[in-house]
């Protein structure tokens, strides 16, 4: 199988590809068929697919319990 990362709410991602502010690490809000994540430089709020949200994920940096 690919090695797809779980993700789960609360979670600190880096994605590949910078958001326009220049910060690449987005907290996710909401997880279901669509992932909502916040870019942790601006706040400002994405809704994606999860099967591109997941693509365009490089590693979870933290995870909230």
């Amino acid at each position: 199988m690919s090695n797809i990362p779980i993700i789960k709410v609360g979670d600190i991602v880096e994605m590949k590809k910078k958001h326009p502010c220049g910060s690449i690490s987005f907290k996710v809000i909401r997880v279901g068929a669509d992932i909502k994540i916040a870019c942790t430089g601006c706040q400002r709020v994405l809704t994606l697919d999860r099967l591109k949200v997941e693509k365009m994920i490089k590693r979870v940096l933290s995870t909230e319990e």
